[in-house]
């Protein structure tokens, strides 16, 4: 999932808010070791994850996200979530969210992309997000 950003970003408010947003979501911090008897999972209680930055261009923002969406996961050992920040101008970004299909589908989109929004918004203005608990994880769905 690739967001625009436009305007004033805080860069600090979005890390927490991913974190937030990782720590309600219990999918995006399992990882999937294997032993003799195959594998397994393990949901990780403090898993922050890490937003990594980019500069681009606008010229080279497709280039540069292609190349960002290449690398795969060693759900192993990795979470499946990883976070791209690609800065084209200072007030120009795209939010670059590649999810693992373990850990998310289709429809898990909207409501990943609508918490992030709640916890960014909360971040911004030095709070913590004031939401319910999910009643059911991923998991419990899948």
């Amino acid at each position: 999932v690739a967001l625009r950003l436009t305007g004033n970003l805080d860069t600090t408010a979005l890390e927490a808010a991913l974190a937030d947003v990782v720590e309600r979501h219990e999918s995006l911090r399992t990882v999937f070791p294997q032993d003799d008897e195959g594998g397994y999972q393990v949901i990780h209680k403090d898993t922050r994850p890490e937003l990594h930055h980019i500069s681009s261009s606008p010229e080279h923002l497709g280039t540069d996200l292609a190349e960002a969406v290449t690398h795969g996961f060693d759900l192993a050992t990795q979470t499946p979530l990883r976070a791209t920040l690609l800065r084209t101008t200072p007030d120009e970004h795209v939010l670059l969210l590649v999810i693992h299909h373990i850990a998310a589908d289709g429809w898990s989109l909207t409501p990943l992309a609508r918490d992030l929004t709640t916890a960014y918004t909360a971040r911004t203005t030095g709070n913590t997000p004031n939401w319910a608990p999910l009643p059911v994880q991923y998991a419990d769905f899948t």
